[in-house]
């Protein structure tokens, strides 16, 4: 991949993807091979936990396209992510009804907790990272959180925070 020496982990991810692809007996002379471009990017980012430029070269080449194709697909849908995420995605909600009801003071508490804030890095650990939504669509929940597609409704600091301490419990 790129010359590059790869360690023993990101060898085995680029050989489960490899296997993936060509599992999916996609014949490179036929145009139509772009339409399994997403199908293909959702399994590597499954693999590598985000798309960073080096897998995005690789499907690239494994499916003849120029990597502007495949970063463009990238960039355009939210789904996929170029950033390292934590084991853990927490999301708050900051729509109008959970915002209204205190979801800006639930998320202040996670990310004084964690020690990271929102939309940037993971934690150290790995374990967690923090994004704030605009609409999750459960208002009459809020103010909402979700972790891992698991929603936590009529959430407060507090219970942000005891609902954070049973996740970092399970590593």
């Amino acid at each position: 991949m790129c010359g590059k020496k790869l360690s023993e982990g990101a060898a085995a991810k680029f050989a489960e993807l490899d296997a993936f692809i060509d599992g999916l007996g996609i014949d490179l002379e036929d145009a139509r091979r772009r339409g399994r471009l997403i199908q293909i990017l959702h399994r590597a980012q499954d693999i590598f936990g985000y798309l960073p430029r080096e897998v995005q070269a690789h499907v690239a080449k494994k499916l003849l396209l120029p990597e502007s194709a495949v970063s463009g697909v990238v960039s355009f849908y939210n789904y996929f992510t170029t950033t390292p995420k934590g084991k853990y995605c927490i999301n708050v909600c900051l729509g109008t009804a959970c915002y209204v009801k205190g979801s800006e003071k639930v998320l202040s508490e996670i990310e004084r907790v964690l020690g990271v804030k929102a939309d940037t890095v993971p934690t150290a650990d790995g374990l967690f990272s923090i994004s704030a939504l605009r609409c999750v669509g459960a208002c009459g929940l809020a103010p909402v959180m979700v972790i891992n597609g698991k929603v936590y409704g009529k959430v407060t600091p507090a219970k942000a925070v005891e609902i954070v301490n049973e996740y970092k419990k399970l590593g």
